[in-house]
């Protein structure tokens, strides 16, 4: 793949979502329409209510176009790349649906979790038959383990992973600009991984999604503009997780999304620990909230959760590459 690519598939991607997002955003303002805080989360949340959400539809739009346009150029255009441009989309409109449900009766109440995990999990078994009729090896690289074939059960795996991941992302989206410079940090990863393994579709697809991440954050950052909203989150995890497999690193995000797990485990472990004791071992999950009790501002528990992503994926590309 062409330098030419390499630099024009963020480009392109970043401009869409810059020069789209500002109607966007107005035109949720006009209809005085935007993001319902839930009730339990931090009072000082609750200034945050009325901010336009679903900018994950703009960038969603820009990653597609992109990817699929320099797919084209470069001639890699085939069942890999669309299958990523799918889930995108897919786990994108599944958000979109629980968006609009919360903005339509003006409550933090979206779609019901069954209707969710439903979607979720028919999108993580129309990935696993195109993964598998690409003849792609069903095994897992499991650090110090080696490979671990898993045959039929490898398709429970995929739902498992791409179900987890799109909710973990769902999760930490809780703070402005959070998820999005996560997702970049996970995503270069990822991109480097696809590059040195000449899988030039996948390397596309995550410039095309840093790129457009990069021109997000500017409407996203705190102050906040706009939220992504589920459409966004649902839709990087989703995506996040589809890029792992096809580059045959699954294992390896748990270290490059370490953040991600570990804000669904601390949202697992409060659960558990008040059901059984009925006492809570953060002081409001997922545990960006916890911080944000003890004291931190979000800029400082943005800043700490990036170095943490940040650290997780070097120490996970040294391990790949080194």
């Amino acid at each position: 793949m062409n330098w030419i690519a390499q630099i024009g598939t963020p480009v392109v991607s970043f401009l869409i979502t810059v020069v789209a997002m500002p109607s966007f955003i107005s035109y949720f303002r006009n209809r005085n329409e935007g993001q319902m805080i839930r009730e339990e989360g931090p009072k000082w949340h609750e200034k945050k209510s009325g901010t336009p959400t679903m900018g994950g539809l703009i960038f969603i739009i820009a990653i597609s176009l992109s990817s699929l346009l320099f797919d084209l150029i470069t001639h890699q255009m085939n069942a890999t790349g669309l299958i990523l441009v799918f889930i995108l989309i897919m786990y994108g409109l599944l958000g979109f649906w629980d968006d609009s449900i919360k903005l339509m009766k003006k409550h933090n109440e979206g779609l019901k979790a069954w209707q969710k995990f439903l979607g979720q999990v028919v999108g993580a078994v129309i990935f696993f038959f195109v993964y598998h009729n690409e003849g792609f090896s069903q095994s897992l690289n499991v650090p110090f383990f080696g490979s671990w074939h898993m045959g039929a059960w490898f398709v429970v795996f995929v739902a498992f992973w791409l179900v987890g991941f799109s909710n973990a992302v769902n999760l930490s989206d809780g703070l402005d600009g959070l998820v999005s410079g996560l997702a970049i940090i996970a995503f270069g990863a990822y991109a480097i991984i696809a590059g040195v393994q000449h899988q030039f579709d996948v390397l596309i697809f995550c410039l095309a999604i840093i790129g457009a991440l990069v021109g997000f954050f500017i409407f996203n950052h705190k102050p906040a503009k706009i939220f992504m909203g589920d459409m966004g989150s649902l839709a990087l995890g989703g995506a996040l997780a589809a890029v792992s497999i096809l580059v045959h690193h699954e294992i390896a995000l748990l270290l490059i999304g370490i953040v991600f797990v570990c804000e669904t485990a601390s949202v697992i472990l409060q659960v558990l620990s008040f059901k059984l004791t009925g006492h809570r071992i953060f002081k409001m999950s997922p545990i960006h909230h916890h911080f944000e009790m003890l004291g931190w501002s979000e800029w400082k528990v943005d800043i700490v959760f990036w170095i943490v992503g940040l650290i997780g994926a070097v120490i996970a590309l040294i391990g790949i590459l080194g």
